[in-house]
């Protein structure tokens, strides 16, 4: 659906931090094609890749600063030359698996990280007279509220309880954002997405792993029996959700979001190799190239977002089901080969490959 402009509509230049990544190029897409004015910022670390941004990199709207969330006087000088309305905050350590191998980084990033860009932004706010209109929205991840059993789904009052890393640094954020929104009135908001799928993402993640697998020949690793259940939204409504979120949601609110679209991972995996039979077929069904692998340790067992406030207060609606978005996603994979072969090439990443690992966020 369309963003029906409300509180925050005196939003014209949006400043993205990881905008090279997998979602936040989505929202850089998305947000220039609605006219909003884009300033890229991404330290373009192994899972950036400006490609991502190639359809909207000549538009008079965009604009790209490389520097990291960590350096300060690099964001106190991009805050000056670009002023933005409103910062939407995305850059961020993504992957558990690599969480769980080395966690300082991930500390560094999402928290340090964060404090940083909540200094600049609040310093930039103050200087300029702290303007009503102004936004700081913060993106993070299901997976600070721990684990689910097989029933119930993750609401906004959800305790939170991280099981990894990752998680417990996006948890850390989550909360820095909301005590600088309490502590000094920085006009904030926060979102939390379940899992995301779609084009461009990283090639380390679940789905592309299935698919770039399947194409090699390969076995296509599952962890453990397959039986963790993820509830999965696609890149594009998401993008949608969180320029939505930003420009109509209520200053000091969180809003989840997720597709309600629950899927174990061998059945995600079945889905996949099923629409890969049909739009490139292979020797043999796909799925028998399944091969379940070690389980990673502290593997959540399954997530689900409900998303009625961001439905009833705001009018979000996700555009795909999981079954239309499977497809479009593979597709896109198949079109695009010369993008994810060259992201193959990169040191490190062929490495990680054989772990099939879903993602939430970056």
């Amino acid at each position: 659906m369309a963003v029906q402009y409300g509180k925050g509509a005196g939003i014209l230049k949006l400043l993205v931090t990881g905008g090279a990544g997998f979602i936040g190029s989505a929202v850089v897409r998305l947000a220039i094609s609605r006219g909003i004015a884009v300033v890229n910022v991404d330290a373009l670390t192994y899972a950036a890749c400006l490609d991502n941004v190639a359809s909207v990199a000549g538009s008079a709207l965009y604009s790209f600063e490389r520097a990291d969330i960590r350096d300060r006087t690099a964001l106190d000088r991009i805050f000056a030359d670009h002023a933005p309305d409103a910062v939407m905050h995305l850059a961020a350590e993504s992957h558990v698996d690599r969480s769980i191998d080395g966690p300082g980084t991930f500390v560094e990033t999402n928290v340090l990280g964060t404090y940083t860009l909540l200094e600049a932004a609040r310093s930039y706010w103050e200087n300029r007279g702290r303007p009503d209109g102004f936004r700081f929205h913060h993106v993070s991840t299901d997976e600070v509220y721990g684990a689910l059993g097989p029933t119930g789904r993750f609401t906004e009052d959800t305790p939170y309880a991280p099981n990894s890393p990752y998680s417990a640094t996006k948890a850390g954020s989550d909360h820095l954002v909301r005590a600088w929104g309490e502590t000094y009135g920085l006009p904030v908001l926060m979102t939390n997405c379940s899992n995301n799928y779609g084009p461009y993402q990283f090639p380390e993640k679940l789905i592309p792993v299935v698919i770039l697998k399947a194409l090699e020949g390969a076995p296509i690793p599952v962890y453990g029996q397959g039986e963790n259940v993820r509830d999965w939204l696609h890149v594009e409504d998401h993008a949608d959700a969180l320029l939505c979120a930003m420009q109509n949601g209520a200053v000091g609110c969180s809003y989840n979001i997720g597709a309600e679209s629950e899927a174990r991972n061998i059945d995600l995996v079945r889905m996949v190799c099923a629409v890969l039979d049909e739009l490139h077929p292979g020797p043999a069904a796909y799925a028998e190239r399944i091969t379940f692998v070690a389980d990673r340790p502290g593997h959540d067992l399954r997530y689900a977002i409900d998303p009625t406030r961001i439905r009833e207060e705001l009018g979000w609606r996700p555009s795909y089901d999981l079954t239309t978005g499977l497809r479009h996603t593979v597709q896109w994979y198949l079109d695009n080969t010369d993008w994810w072969q060259a992201l193959m090439a990169r040191d490190g990443v062929g490495e990680m490959l054989g772990r099939g690992r879903e993602t939430h966020h970056g």
